[in-house]
């Protein structure tokens, strides 16, 4: 009797391990998995594919649809919405933004593409194809990153707090405060919500922090350090920009003024990432 269960027992235990290991694919990002026991990964990376990007951009918000990058670039007097071509970097559509606007996030949400501003609490909704704005709504505080999860935009502002908000009025649905271990996590700035996660770049850092939406728990952190070479940093600034390929399964990661944009695989680490 011992034996037989002591089988019974080791074939489960295979069956778990592979059930797992069918979770990872070719951008190594693995859905959360609930039954395992809470434990913060650390995350390095792997260049797939790398792009050309406009040197000139100062990237705040990337969105992946359908073969094509959509861009919100920032700097008052030189924000825009900008459709681009992955493979060559070419911007194929450009709306600029009132100067008087520093533009920020940027999601794409049943054929609208919705752009924060940074300090005048004003979005722009956009017409996915023409790029006709159909409209604006305000917020209080600042905005940094914009996402969604389907159903609700999900809205940095640079503290710990994330919102999520309903997209035809604006109101806030509810708020999450991010934690790690129970520290708070701020500087919060571009969203890209992936697979049940909502990643977010942490501003001034080579970081992206995953997020678990209920609770606001930092679920894994991925260290992005030596992305863009040493010999294209001249001129760039800081890590900003994240989009995910859903039906591809590919994950892009670019910079503000970055002359590269990055198809990266994640890679689980063993050892500590410094905080």
């Amino acid at each position: 009797m011992f034996s037989f269960s002591k089988i019974v027992f080791t074939a489960a235990l295979m069956f778990s391990i592979a059930c797992d290991a069918s979770q990872a694919n070719s951008s190594g990002i693995q859905q959360p998995q609930s039954t395992v026991p809470f434990r913060v990964q650390n995350f390095s990376y792997e260049v797939i594919n790398t792009y050309p990007h406009d040197p000139a951009a100062f990237t705040q918000g990337l969105v992946y649809h359908q073969g094509i990058l959509y861009e919100s670039t920032g700097l008052n007097s030189r924000s825009s919405l900008r459709q681009v071509e992955l493979e060559t970097g070419r911007v194929m559509k450009k709306v600029d933004v009132p100067s008087v606007h520093f533009a920020e996030g940027l999601a794409l949400f049943n054929n609208r593409l919705y752009q924060l501003t940074w300090q005048t609490q004003t979005t722009f909704v956009y017409d996915l194809d023409s790029f006709n704005q159909l409209r604006t709504h305000s917020y209080s505080g600042e905005g940094w990153g914009l996402t969604h999860n389907g159903q609700s935009l999900i809205m940095s502002n640079g503290s710990n707090q994330i919102r999520f908000l309903d997209p035809e009025t604006f109101q806030v649905q509810r708020t999450i405060s991010v934690t790690d271990n129970e520290r708070s996590v701020s500087n919060l700035n571009e969203l890209e919500f992936i697979k049940g996660e909502i990643f977010a770049n942490i501003w001034l850092t080579d970081r992206i922090a995953r997020i678990d939406p209920n609770s606001g728990r930092v679920t894994g952190w991925i260290n992005l350090a030596g992305l863009l070479p040493l010999q294209d940093r001249n001129g760039a600034d800081v890590l900003n920009g994240i989009a995910y390929d859903e039906a591809g399964d590919r994950l892009f990661i670019t910079g503000k003024l970055w002359p590269k944009l990055f198809q990266i695989k994640l890679v689980s680490r063993r050892d500590p990432v410094s905080r």
